[in-house]
């Protein structure tokens, strides 16, 4: 086991682990606590009650997070003719077709989210072994396949805005950076409630028992606080 510097043992001191956080509680004790000299993410980790080999357990869905991610997003649009115009005009950082695929065969992918008009897709399809291990594929559950070129705008302000994806790991576990350290507690709440939200909304059918039942937050080097489930569960309910 690698060993915690300093900083990271007090912080640790300053988190009981034998309990579970109020959500608005544990946000100005991750404030508190977190220590490093660069604006962090901040993380919420989801351990649900699915069976993750069972294809028709998996979560996977899309949250837009009212405050954004606190990251510049760089969004590429695989599109030709008119939706091409359209997806400049929104303001994609990078519109193509056959020239963009070409160019992440050869091994450039400086961009951090993908949109695709549908009839790109056969064109698009050959880059999913580069594109789906980093999350990148534009993937119609997402809402990054797009079937109607009026509708770009709208897609590009959300992916520019906060719109991110969740899905499990094999284990059964969501990880998502919803916000950073500079934010407000309100910013770091209000997305917290988000995703918490989304994530309620995208349970699977097939899922039996308690489906989430464990959600800790932490930023990228602090440790993690358990929240009390149940009341974020609800507070999150009753703001959306």
């Amino acid at each position: 086991m690698p060993k915690h510097g300093k900083k990271y043992r007090e912080a640790l001191t300053k988190v009981d682990e034998t309990r579970q956080y109020q959500p608005e509680e544990a946000i100005d004790l991750l404030k508190e606590i977190a220590f490093a000299q660069f604006d962090e993410a901040i993380e919420v980790h989801a351990r649900l009650g699915i069976d993750p080999r069972q294809a028709d357990q998996t979560v996977r869905s899309t949250v837009v997070l009212p405050h954004g991610t606190g990251n510049v997003v760089r969004v590429l649009v695989f599109a030709a003719g008119e939706a091409e115009r359209i997806a400049r005009e929104a303001g994609a950082d990078y519109v193509g077709s056959e020239d963009l695929v070409q160019q992440i065969q050869g091994g450039w992918l400086e961009f951090d989210a993908a949109v695709a008009m549908a009839d790109q897709m056969g064109k698009v399809g050959g880059l999913g072994r580069i594109l789906g291990r980093r999350g990148l594929m534009p993937n119609p559950r997402s809402g990054t396949v797009v079937r109607d070129p009026a509708d770009l705008p709208n897609v590009i302000r959300e992916v520019k805005g906060g719109r991110v994806e969740f899905r499990n790991d094999r284990t059964g576990i969501i990880h998502l950076a919803f916000a950073k350290k500079s934010f407000t507690p309100d910013q770091i709440r209000d997305n917290l409630y988000a995703f918490v939200d989304a994530l309620q909304r995208a349970k699977p059918s097939g899922v039996k028992g308690v489906y989430c039942r464990t959600l800790t937050i932490a930023s990228t080097m602090s440790p993690g606080i358990e929240l009390d489930v149940t009341q974020t569960l609800a507070n999150a309910s009753s703001v959306a």
